[in-house]
């Protein structure tokens, strides 16, 4: 299977500091719409057709999902398991009035009543990432969800204590760092955009 995952546009929520679960999405703003259309017509000039388009079911990755499809030709298939850390009843409040903690120090709290803890949400994320291996085997998945559900990919997969992750680094590729306020940020890896399809195969 090859999994290739994409954050939704910029939300509404996002703009106006909202917590956004279901209750809190209105999805996306203008800019996402512009956003996802530019993604979309970079798959179509690529000639990139996946088998399946997964998306979230919160407004803003499922609409992102749509406009991408739209110069596709695939239809998009709403995933539950997709959505980002449920937040419970802080759901639809402004992020200003939430007290928050360190979820890496307390990973079995969750956010408020009734959402997820970190321990609960990465499950959920291992579970989608084992499903769709087992239900897609041989298949292309384009998956449209949330930064936290790609960041969980990563940690789950950096993490690996069996030696299964490898991270493919091809010649004159880039990978890019950022330190963030005390953080290192991974930026981009493995960017070869620059590079042929024989430049790639000469690099197997």
């Amino acid at each position: 299977m090859r999994l290739l995952l994409v954050r939704h546009g910029e939300s509404v929520c996002a703009v106006n500091g909202i917590v956004g679960g279901e209750k809190g999405c209105t999805g996306l703003t203008e800019r996402g719409f512009a956003q996802a259309r530019a993604l979309r017509d970079r798959f179509v000039r690529e000639g990139f057709v996946p088998d399946v388009i997964v998306a979230s079911t919160l407004p803003r990755a499922r609409q992102t999902g749509e406009t991408i499809a739209e110069g596709i030709g695939v239809s998009v298939e709403c995933d539950p398991e997709l959505v980002e850390l449920i937040p419970g009843a802080i759901d639809g409040t402004p992020w200003t009035e939430f007290e928050g903690f360190e979820m890496t120090d307390e990973p079995d709290r969750v956010v408020s009543e009734g959402g997820e803890s970190l321990n609960m949400f990465k499950a959920r994320v291992s579970g989608f990432l084992e499903r769709t291996a087992r239900e897609h085997d041989g298949r292309t998945v384009l998956a449209v969800c949330h930064g936290g559900v790609i960041l969980s990919t990563l940690y789950q997969g950096l993490a690996a204590v069996d030696g299964s992750l490898f991270v493919d680094i091809d010649f004159t590729s880039i990978t890019e760092w950022r330190r963030d306020a005390g953080r290192l940020v991974l930026v981009r890896c493995n960017d070869h955009a620059h590079l042929t399809e024989s430049d790639l195969l000469a690099a197997l």
